[in-house]
């Protein structure tokens, strides 16, 4: 049995949060792996490492002093070091990083330096083997990923170790030049980690006992989802849930391996079980609520549209031309309306009218600007009726008018329309009639 634990900045970002997750390792000898973020922030006034290690090299890329910064960040680093009681310097680190800025070794090394740094902290806290990232996450020389090699490498490296630290976020071309995740690419880290050493699970530890219903900022102690499935956070994350990394996901459900996101200030929390499939039914016919304001309807009237072979594509390819990418896109037999992100259309508003009318020759087009996109999501909803319904009326009774609805095929969750300004009228309205009354 192996896990693989992960911990975010915030479970790192200070000596005393270190030893609570030196605790949670130890207290279970399957977790022989781990991949550690770069050090957090200690409060809300502070600054994240990772931030600090930008600024630091944006003075290196002007040819600026930058020694006062990188001080400051060794000094968090001594901090920690010091508050765990160990001897151990990074002196000859920072010196070869004080070198590679000045030699304009680029961002994603900077930025990369975070997690680095912090690995050696862990691997030597808990003695375990520390292993570069940088030798094992491959990436190919544009940039992009290499997922075949690096489950070669990384297999081949942790097979021959009884326990490891690997650092997350970074790794570098064949030819050593340091590549990054996007932000918050510890998480996708951890999941090549686990993929590659055959975890039974994969456990991530953030400030938060795993995923809640719907969004804290809006609905006062939401409830908290113990199962959900890939496809479910699939759908939650990309309307705004942001937990986990959303492309952490796909090398764990290739391979089966489940995901426990666990609290690192709450360790005794179960947390939220995210798994390919599962017998286990919801506590509620939802399973979350999500969404993101700032869209824009493109309204398309046309008489006969639907008797017009071709016409879909020739309105969408006036928003490729534009490299504009489309949300939703609900018809009718003759209007059709595409959802697309208000910052990407603005800019580029009247080329893709333009293009509307050049490609498709339409009645009428209309613009509708300020609205939200809400995903109603839950496995239970198939086997319920009336979920739909239920929506509508909880909506209407709380006075919001609906400006469209989508609903996917799989009967995996529902899409809402409304204006910016229903926005948490329309998500309190959901989870309430969903949640609280259970009506």
């Amino acid at each position: 049995m192996i896990k693989v634990v992960k911990f975010g900045g915030s479970s790192l970002a200070s000596a005393t949060q270190f030893a609570k997750v030196g605790n949670i390792i130890k207290a279970d000898p399957e977790r022989k792996f781990v991949v550690p973020s770069a050090p957090g922030k200690r409060n809300s006034k502070d600054t994240k490492v990772t931030d600090m290690l930008y600024a630091c090299y944006d003075l290196a890329e002007a040819e600026k002093d930058f020694s006062k910064e990188l001080k400051k960040i060794k000094e968090r680093y001594e901090a920690i070091i010091n508050g765990l009681h160990l001897t151990l310097s990074l002196d000859d680190e920072f010196k070869t990083i004080e070198e590679n800025f000045k030699k304009k070794a680029g961002s994603q090394y900077a930025a990369s330096r975070g997690e680095y740094l912090n690995g050696i902290i862990m691997a030597n806290y808990l003695g375990y083997d520390f292993v570069d990232s940088a030798e094992v996450i491959i990436f190919n020389e544009d940039g992009s990923f290499d997922a075949d090699t690096t489950d070669k490498l990384l297999g081949e490296r942790l097979s021959k170790l009884e326990n490891a630290v690997v650092p997350g976020f970074y790794g570098a071309t064949l030819g050593g030049v340091v590549k990054t995740f996007s932000r918050g690419g510890s998480d996708i880290t951890g999941s090549l980690v686990s993929k590659a050493v055959h975890a039974t699970a994969y456990e991530n530890w953030t400030d938060v006992s795993g995923f809640l219903i719907a969004d804290p900022r809006i609905i006062d102690n939401p409830k908290p989802i113990k199962v959900i499935t890939y496809r479910e956070l699939r759908e939650l994350s990309y309307m705004g849930a942001s937990v986990l990394h959303e492309d952490s996901v796909f090398p764990v459900r290739k391979a089966g391996i489940p995901i426990n996101i666990r609290n690192t200030n709450a360790p005794d929390d179960e947390g939220t079980w995210i798994v390919e499939s599962t017998c286990h039914h919801p506590a509620y016919t939802i399973t979350g609520i999500a969404g993101k304001k700032g869209f824009v309807s493109v309204n398309i009237d046309k008489d006969m549209m639907n008797a017009e072979v071709g016409f879909g594509r020739k309105v969408l390819s006036a928003f490729e031309e534009n490299g504009i990418n489309f949300e939703h896109m609900p018809s009718g037999i003759d209007t059709m309306t595409v959802f697309v992100h208000e910052p990407e259309f603005a800019a580029k508003e009247q080329a893709v009218i333009s293009a509307i009318n050049r490609n498709a020759h339409p009645d009428s087009i209309e613009i509708e600007a300020d609205l939200a996109l809400i995903a109603v999501v839950g496995r239970g909803m198939k086997s319920t009726r009336g979920t739909a319904g239920r929506i509508f009326s909880a909506l209407a009774h709380a006075n919001v008018n609906v400006k469209m609805i989508d609903q996917g095929s799989s009967e995996l969750n529902i899409i809402i329309g409304v204006s910016d300004n229903d926005f948490d009228t329309a998500i309190k309205a959901i989870y309430d009639i969903f949640v609280t009354t259970q009506l």
